[in-house]
């Protein structure tokens, strides 16, 4: 078996339906019966391509040392990112590559379960994984279980902490964690979590070896990676990109507007970067000093035409709704920043005091949440009134931008649930 050298990797020998397990093998070849290697993963340099990008070895390393048989593997394929539609078009392609990166794993750290978790209001992906667990399910050679569950879908439900909580307790809450890496648990047993994406990437990198896998990327940054792109294009779409490729190349595939007048990096927790800079390497050491990230590879491409302020001030507002409202930043803070971002972009007379409040408020903010999901709406906003510094002074003057009178947006934000009145003095 010669290993598939052109892009996309993960996709290779979709068919626009999902490949069966003998379709699979034929495509990727056998999964080696050597036994796995945590240093192999290790010199890969594969990193989590959930949003985090910590590295995948050092987690399972984790798992793997500590004591007792009766260990998981959670496949997280929830996709929670409105933006987002990676796992859906790599599990419509390819879901026995997802399941044997995770049955990797399960064996490198001594786990006999893996469960495989997708959301219940997505019946395709719940259809196309139930298929590929049955098929696997009839080869009793395979020393892994597998069990499908579908938690409700929610933005915090994707969280790490908040999946394994339900697994144990049927509660999509994140738990704190006062320091990472931390070790999660199901009753007892240890838990090593990873993104589908990031389980496909194993299935590879078992086959091929590391430096297969480094052929693509750069040196810090190796492999590729799936992008969803969304926004001012031609139509939402699904690439798979090296690391490293120029911000711009991968607007060029997507069709998107040439002319954008900046992008949303990493989804809904991500940052806005400005479109002076869409020559730089798409990859998180060159993106960091420009305040971005690759984040849950989503960009979504807002046009010149577009206000990044009311954009981002709708982003917000569904966060604040989508939070799991456990602790005083997300159940309090959220919703206050959301407030003060709709009087500033509806030029209130108090919306140059509601622009100071925001900036405290971020401040008072940042690093109090039980998880990330407060942290991830700050970064958002300070990206904003930094990248859209122009707009913010024009609002807080009065002079209303003409796109903060239109009604067409760029980034899919879904319906609200219970949406409450604003109610301004």
């Amino acid at each position: 078996m010669i290993a598939p050298e052109s892009l996309p990797r993960v996709l290779h020998g979709a068919t626009g339906r999902p490949l069966t397990l003998a379709q699979h093998e034929e495509a990727f070849g056998p999964m080696p019966t050597a036994t796995p290697s945590l240093d192999l993963l290790e010199s890969s340099g594969l990193t989590g391509r959930g949003g985090a990008a910590f590295p995948t070895a050092r987690k399972a390393r984790l798992i793997g040392e500590q004591r007792g048989h009766n260990k998981f593997v959670v496949v997280n394929a929830m996709e929670g990112e409105p933006a987002a539609h990676k796992d859906r078009t790599l599990i419509s392609a390819n879901p026995h590559l997802v399941l044997d990166g995770a049955q990797y794993l399960a064996r490198v750290v001594g786990a006999r379960h893996v469960a495989v978790c997708v959301s219940r209001d997505d019946p395709i992906m719940v259809n196309h994984l139930q298929r590929a667990v049955h098929e696997r399910d009839r080869h009793a050679t395979r020393a892994v279980s597998f069990e499908l569950h579908t938690p409700p879908w929610r933005y915090v439900a994707g969280e790490e902490s908040a999946l394994v909580h339900w697994l144990d307790d049927n509660e999509s809450l994140p738990q704190y964690r006062p320091r990472r890496p931390h070790v999660l648990r199901i009753g007892h047993a240890p838990v090593l979590v990873d993104n589908a994406e990031t389980c496909a990437h194993v299935g590879l990198i078992a086959r091929y070896g590391a430096d297969w896998f480094r052929r693509l990327g750069t040196p810090t940054s190796p492999g590729s990676t799936l992008v969803s792109v969304s926004g001012a294009v031609a139509r939402p779409t699904v690439l798979e990109v090296p690391l490293g490729v120029p911000v711009r190349a991968i607007l060029e595939r997507a069709g998107a507007d040439p002319d954008p007048q900046a992008l949303l990096m990493g989804g809904y927790g991500g940052a806005w970067l400005d479109a002076r800079h869409l020559d730089v390497a798409y990859a998180n050491d060159a993106l960091a000093p420009l305040g971005s990230s690759v984040g849950a590879g989503i960009i979504i491409v807002l046009p010149r035409s577009g206000c990044g302020l009311i954009e981002t001030q709708r982003i917000a507002r569904w966060m604040a709704n989508e939070s799991a409202r456990q602790c005083g930043p997300c159940a309090f803070g959220l919703p206050a920043i959301a407030d003060d971002l709709a009087r500033l972009t509806v030029d209130t007379p108090g919306a140059g005091a509601a622009y100071d409040r925001l900036v405290d408020r971020c401040g008072a903010i940042e690093g109090r949440g039980a998880c990330r999901h407060p942290d991830g709406v700050v970064r958002l906003v300070r990206s904003a009134l930094q990248v859209f510094s122009a707009h913010v002074e024009d609002h807080v003057r009065g002079r209303a931008c003409a796109a903060s009178r239109s009604n067409h947006h760029y980034s899919a934000v879904p319906t609200l649930e219970r949406e409450e009145e604003l109610v301004w003095e």
